[in-house]
């Protein structure tokens, strides 16, 4: 049965649907020896042969749902150009995987990994609003004011931000330590919604997706996601 290109790569573990629509625009894909360069292409599993630069991929039978507890000092890719440290190093195991969503590099907290191209917009999308909980120590001190501005959006400069929620844990001289929840997944979102009202952030780190928690997983340190956990992402 024939089915498009990006689909079959996702189910190959290659990266979500949406990045394989990339790599194929980016002109790192061959079907049966032609170079595909535009999105529409359809393919037969079991006939036609694929390569994603240079390698012929094959769908995975066994997926695999990860939960890894990333230091900083660490980025969210398979390969890095700047021959940085990856969370790939961190998980060694026989699968194509990749992270579902991203931390910068000087962000630390809980990152799902996987080899299902078809459940990256169940975690990422805001529709299916799984919430990203993030614990994060910032600059100065925070007033109940932000709270009911985060429960408008932030205007991060080129963007209004969804709804979010600010939670006061701590007040100190010079700092204060908050939770923030959100649903999306903007490039450095919670950095620019604190720096948006004046307070820099110190130290973020993500203690949840959705009902998923770190729990007792130390830094650097990961396992498997349960029965449950894997039901509760691949749902719609």
């Amino acid at each position: 049965m024939e089915e498009r290109l990006q689909k079959y790569m996702a189910s190959c573990g290659v990266a979500s649907r949406r990045k394989c629509e990339d790599i194929i625009l980016e002109g790192r894909v061959e079907v049966n020896g032609i170079k595909i360069k535009e999105l529409g292409t359809k393919i037969i599993s079991g006939e036609d042969i694929i390569k994603v630069d240079g390698n012929i991929i094959e769908p995975e039978e066994n997926k695999i749902y990860i939960l890894l507890n990333k230091p900083k000092g660490y980025v969210c890719t398979a390969k890095d150009e700047k021959d940085r440290k990856t969370i790939l190093d961190l998980v060694k195991v026989k699968e194509r995987i990749y992270p579902i969503g991203r931390l910068d590099m000087d962000t630390s907290g809980i990152i799902i990994l996987t080899n299902d191209g078809e459940i990256y917009n169940k975690i990422i999308h805001p529709k299916f609003e799984k919430i990203k909980t993030y614990k994060a120590k910032v600059k100065g001190t925070i007033k109940k004011d932000h709270i009911e501005l985060f429960k408008k959006g932030i205007d991060i400069g080129d963007y209004i931000t969804a709804p979010a929620t600010l939670e006061i844990l701590k007040i100190s001289k010079d700092t204060s330590e908050i939770i923030i929840k959100i649903h999306e997944g903007k490039n450095r979102q919670v950095r620019r919604m604190c720096k948006s009202i004046g307070h820099a952030v110190i130290d973020l780190d993500r203690i949840s997706i959705g009902n998923i928690t770190k729990n007792d997983l130390k830094l650097g340190e990961w396992r498997y996601l349960t029965k449950k956990e894997i039901d509760y992402i691949t749902k719609i």
